[in-house]
This record gives structure tokens, C-alpha cells and sequence, in this order.
């Protein structure tokens, strides 16, 4: 059985109320995290890689350097890649810069996402690609030819009612389950269990408050999202699972539930 860890690469600020309807105005310390685990044929796997040195320093272009300004997150000793020199696999969530800052750390990694969102953001320009949080000097170059896509990998059911999912190892250990609204190709992944199942809903939401008690937070946090009717119905996905008897995690929680 596979027991994923959510370390914390980096934390952010801003007000709860930006990520939580009804929330204060007094600012809370958001999490971005990653998933880490051990896959007994894979290896070391991670899911996404948060926050990395690539994002805080170094020459940046104007626009990544812009965003860094105005997040301003502050890195902690589990960033990458010197938390994790050697890894065998990574499955990405998205490509928004705090999920793939530290990609190009890792060239020899097998890597595994959303193709068909591969193909839309490289064939985007760099204003397309940069209004929507997704930097190409942060992707390794040849991440289309590297990338195994979750649409060519073996079909599962994902429990409670998630719907289909791909069946990332091919042992049902992992899923790779569409969670969309977020971004284009959002994925979470699905970690079957002796006793409940686990889904890294990466950033469905915020906080888990926002998808249990639904709170999702309207504007302007909602002009992030790819498509807000995909994201509603998402939420209304996790929160049956949830309630059917699953357990949830997400990047940016400051409670760290699982």
C-alpha cells in the first residue's frame, strides 16, 4: 500500500476571505505543497514539485519575475529539488508555476499529465500562456516528446463516485482523476486504500472548508479559474466523496487533514 506525504515547499499570504467566502479580511499563511510517495516497481514518485529557487532567483523574465513579486512566497527547507535529489517519476496536477517550478530539476524523471493540456499551452503564445499562470521557461524543453499522457494509460473506475480515471501504474494503486475548472487539464490523484481512499484534489479549492461547507470564494479569486462551472461541479464531486467516505487533501490547506 502506497502512503503519499504533503510536504510544504513554500507559504504564501493573503487574506482568508480571498479564499473563503464569508472568510475575515486577516491574512492567513497558505501552504503550496507536493506529493511524495514510493511506488514499489517506480520508485520515488512526486506529484507536482510547489514552489523551487527557479520561481524566487536567478535571472526571470519580466513576467515570472513580475509574479514572484506580487506572491512574494517564502521557500522552506522541504523546496526542491534539495529536498529530493533523485526522483523516478513525477505526475503533474497542472502547469501553473507553483505545481512545476522545479521540473527541469529532475531530466532523467518520468513524467505524466494531461496531454492534450500539454499541446494547448506549448502551442499557446507567451501572453496566452502567461495570463493563465504558466510560464514556459519553467518546462523542460522537450516535455511534449518526454510526457506520458494520462489519456493513453489503462482505464479505472475511481471510487465513490469520482468517475473515470486513469489507471497511472497500472496496478490501481494511483489514479489519475479530472477534476476540472481550475485549469486546463487539472488532475487529482486517487489513492486506494485499506480503509478509505485518498484524493490529492491539488487545487480544486483553497481550503477544504471552501469545498465542505461551500464557500468556493466568488471575486476576484474566481478570474483564475479556466471554467467556473467545471470547478462548481467538481467541488460537488469531492464533497459526495467526501461524504460517501473518502478522504481529502489539497496544495494549499494549511490543514494538513490526511
Amino acid at each position: 500500500m502506497i502512503h503519499p506525504e504533503f510536504p510544504n515547499s513554500a507559504f504564501v499570504s493573503a487574506p482568508e476571505r480571498l479564499v473563503l467566502k464569508g472568510g475575515r479580511w486577516q491574512g492567513v499563511r497558505i501552504p503550496v505543497r507536493y506529493g511524495r510517495f514510493d511506488h514499489r516497481l517506480f520508485g520515488r514518485c512526486l506529484i507536482d514539485t510547489g514552489y523551487s529557487p527557479r520561481v524566487t532567483r536567478g535571472q526571470r523574465s519580466l513576467p515570472l519575475w513580475l509574479y514572484s513579486k506580487i506572491l512574494n512566497p517564502k521557500l522552506t527547507a522541504e523546496a526542491l529539488p534539495a529536498a529530493e535529489p533523485r526522483v523516478n517519476a513525477i505526475l503533474l496536477s497542472h502547469l501553473h508555476a507553483d505545481h512545476v517550478s522545479a521540473l527541469k530539476d529532475y531530466p532523467e524523471a518520468r513524467l505524466y499529465a494531461d496531454g492534450a493540456a500539454i499541446d494547448h499551452f506549448l502551442d499557446q503564445g507567451w501572453l496566452g500562456r502567461t495570463h493563465k499562470g504558466c510560464f514556459k521557461e519553467l518546462l523542460p524543453d522537450d516535455l511534449r516528446e518526454r510526457v506520458i499522457r494520462f489519456e493513453t494509460l489503462p482505464r479505472a473506475e475511481a471510487p465513490h463516485g469520482l468517475g473515470p480515471a486513469a489507471d497511472i501504474f497500472g496496478d490501481a494503486s494511483v489514479l489519475a482523476v479530472p477534476l476540472p475548472g481550475h485549469m486546463r487539464g487539472h488532475t487529482g490523484f486517487l489513492f486506494n486504500g485499506p480503509v478509505a481512499p485518498l484524493l490529492y484534489a491539488a487545487d480544486a479549492d483553497w481550503l477544504a472548508r471552501a469545498i465542505l461547507e461551500d464557500r468556493s470564494p466568488g471575486y476576484p479569486a474566481r478570474l483564475i479559474l479556466d471554467n467556473p462551472a467545471a470547478a462548481a461541479q467538481t467541488a460537488l464531486r469531492i464533497r459526495n466523496f467526501v461524504e460517501l467516505g473518502g478522504r481529502l487533501a489539497l496544495c494549499h490547506d494549511p490543514e494538513d487533514r490526511p
